[in-house]
């Protein structure tokens, strides 16, 4: 089969209507809306303590929730200070301060859990303490995410004008996860709690999602990212629960539906996600955990299961599995992401859906205790789900090819069902994706599933990460991707900057994917830049061949390929990448006649990366003639 990719050409942004508003029609209209849902009592999925169901929750699930819990318990509170805050402002740190604020709400969330579980009164008086320590913190708002200070020359939040972002909608979902468990004894023991509850979140997040509709992540202007269905899923999470019925209840609900839909509308028609495997927990997965919310709230009125995107996007996890904790990685995210999501999700919407190779990946992730980091929603809707908690741990489904045109990423193994073997990743699109890197026709390769070719990641956010100095850090840039650097040049950064001419061919013993990569680089003059990723699954074997034409002889140009693990170089032409875990090695190999070899180390104290691949990455550099036409290959297979 040979096909022509699409590319971006398959985004649905130019719809009015998204699947979702186009399915439902006036039944997600704030009419509809008035007469579908539920009472806030009964909006949201999570019974209150005193339940039954959590008296049958084993105690192994909880284990390392309780023994935080019961360790932080009578000890000062994590508190976010106003000098963390403008640490953002003077040396863009902003990891310090939202370290503050991530601790306090996981400890919030552990002892909404122990009070569930134990109904024991010293878990109510916690849960109290965390709730109004949130209700008199300044700001919400993430200090990168602040509008307020740079215009007013300040570095602390204007209270009067909050800022409505991912920490903002965050808490107030969370606030309202407590207090749809614990509300009854919030009254009974703290009455006038909820009351402020109630206050806060309609001051700091209800009325300004519906008074302001400029908000960047909204993607009104059309550039839709995982900010909208994150916010306005937790938005719909405060408005169920939290606001009164009537009409503002069913505008704010309305709303973000909105949201939910334009997000599934920017999505490819093969549900793939730009940001990559670790950025779909926080995008796609966010959409289809409202999904689940607006079908139990409206008693099955907005249902979406057959919405198409729907389908395709609960297959993207198990498309970019490389093998055991690897995924391929692309953007910001990292080839090895935390294992500590929440499966029951994709595992729930796979059962729904009859996706069998999406049951099968989601119970082979499934894990015995609930992680002492979870999030409150997602803690109390997978402690009350009976199939996720009675599944069997499965094989991962490791499907052979997959090729997703819409963000021209393609996946292919030696053989289906298994990790053992090579593995070939490659993706064309363009250089303006979301949380972008400069790499237009990188390939990531995997032996046994382990990456041996790699993708760095990135390293901790700082203010330069989404400032005008982005492609001033090593990670972001075409010269530390597995990408060619023509004539001394490195890609541009730009929508412009894209690959072209791209085709895919998949047959039983060959996947190949051919592209055009001059387009990505910003040449003085005309040329062509062919690459050839393809993969022999008979021989267990990849080769990348890079083919050029220019109008003359001129600068060397130079293949960058990075390697994770110990780098040894048995012969001249040869090199040797060995895994760190003691997996089976890699075998990289070119004509040493036709490129001089060289390689740089480079140490990695950032833990962003060095938790990934230890304390260095090595890049293998092959300087090629300056010649107007020419062709290079390098082979990488399984050293024996």
């Amino acid at each position: 089969m040979t096909n022509t990719a699409t590319g971006s050409a398959a985004l649905r942004t130019e719809r009015a209507l998204g699947p979702l508003l186009t399915a439902w029609k006036t039944a997600a209209s704030p009419d509809g809306l008035s007469r579908a849902l539920l009472a806030p009592d009964a909006a949201l999925p999570a019974p209150p303590a005193g339940a039954a169901v959590w008296a049958r929750i084993p105690a192994e699930t909880l284990v390392a929730v309780r023994e935080q819990a019961e360790a932080e318990l009578n000890t000062p509170w994590p508190q976010p200070l106003a000098s963390q805050y403008a640490r953002f402002f003077r040396d863009g740190n902003r990891t310090v301060y939202e370290s503050n604020v991530f601790e306090r709400q996981d400890r919030l969330t552990r002892a909404v859990l122990m009070a569930v579980v134990s109904r024991a009164s010293v878990w109510l008086d916690e849960v109290a303490d965390g709730i109004v320590q949130l209700c008199e913190q300044s700001s919400w708002c993430w200090p990168a995410h602040e509008e307020s200070c740079r215009p007013r020359g300040t570095v602390l939040p204007d209270m009067a004008t909050p800022c409505l972002d991912l920490g903002a909608a965050d808490v107030a979902a969370q606030l309202a996860w407590a207090d749809q468990v614990l509300g009854v004894e919030l009254d009974a023991q703290f009455p006038g709690v909820r009351e402020r509850v109630r206050a806060e979140v309609r001051g700091r997040v209800l009325d300004p999602f519906v008074r302001r509709r400029d908000w960047h992540w909204l993607g009104l202007d059309g550039d839709v990212h995982n900010w909208c269905p994150w916010i306005c899923g937790n938005v719909l999470v405060a408005a169920l629960r939290l606001a009164e019925p009537g009409e503002d209840r069913a505008r704010q609900v309305a709303l973000a539906v909105e949201g939910i839909d334009r997000y599934l509308a920017a999505l490819p028609d093969d549900g793939s996600v730009d940001e990559g495997y670790e950025y779909w927990w926080n995008g796609a997965c966010r959409a289809l955990e409202a999904l689940d919310l607006l079908e139990h709230a409206t008693s099955g009125v907005l249902d979406a299961a057959g919405i198409p995107v729907v389908r395709e996007t609960v297959r993207f996890p198990y498309r970019m599995h490389l093998g055991g904790p690897w995924y391929l990685n692309l953007a910001d995210a990292r080839a090895r992401p935390p294992a500590d999501q929440p499966w029951h999700v994709p595992y729930r919407w796979a059962r729904r859906l009859g996706e069998h190779d999406g049951i099968r990946h989601a119970a082979s992730q499934r894990r015995t205790a609930v992680p002492a980091t979870v999030e409150l929603g997602r803690a109390l809707r997978e402690l009350t789900d009976a199939e996720w908690l009675g599944a069997e741990r499965a094989e991962p489904p490791l499907v052979a090819t997959v090729w997703l045109p819409g963000t021209q990423v393609g996946v292919a193994r030696s053989s289906s069902g298994t990790a053992r073997g090579v593995t070939l990743a490659i993706k064309g699109g363009h250089n303006d994706e979301h949380h972008n890197h400069n790499d237009v026709g990188a390939v990531v390769v995997a032996v046994d599933g382990v990456p041996v070719l790699v993708d760095a990641g990135r390293p901790t956010y700082t203010a330069q990460t989404f400032g005008p100095d982005r492609y001033a850090i090593w990670t972001m840039q075409s010269g530390w991707h597995n990408v060619p650097e023509i004539r001394g040049t490195q890609q541009g950064q730009g929508r412009r900057f894209r690959a072209r001419e791209v085709e895919v061919a998949d047959e039983p013993g060959l996947f190949e994917v051919r592209l055009d990569l001059a387009a990505a680089y910003p040449l003085p003059e005309p040329a062509r830049w062919r690459r050839t990723a393809r993969l022999d699954r008979r021989a267990s074997r990849v080769t990348i061949e890079d083919a050029w034409s220019f109008a003359g002889d001129g600068d060397p140009s130079v293949l960058h390929f990075l390697l994770a693990g110990r780098v040894e170089q048995p012969a001249t032409g040869q090199i040797v990448v060995r895994p760190p875990d003691g997996r089976r090695a890699a075998l990289v190999t070119w004509d040493p006649q036709r490129a001089t070899a060289a390689l740089t180390v480079r140490t990695l104290e950032d833990p962003m990366l060095s938790d990934v691949w230890g304390d260095h990455l090595t890049r293998l550099e092959l300087k090629l003639p300056g010649t107007a036409q020419g062709a290079f290959e390098i082979q990488v297979g399984v050293q024996e």
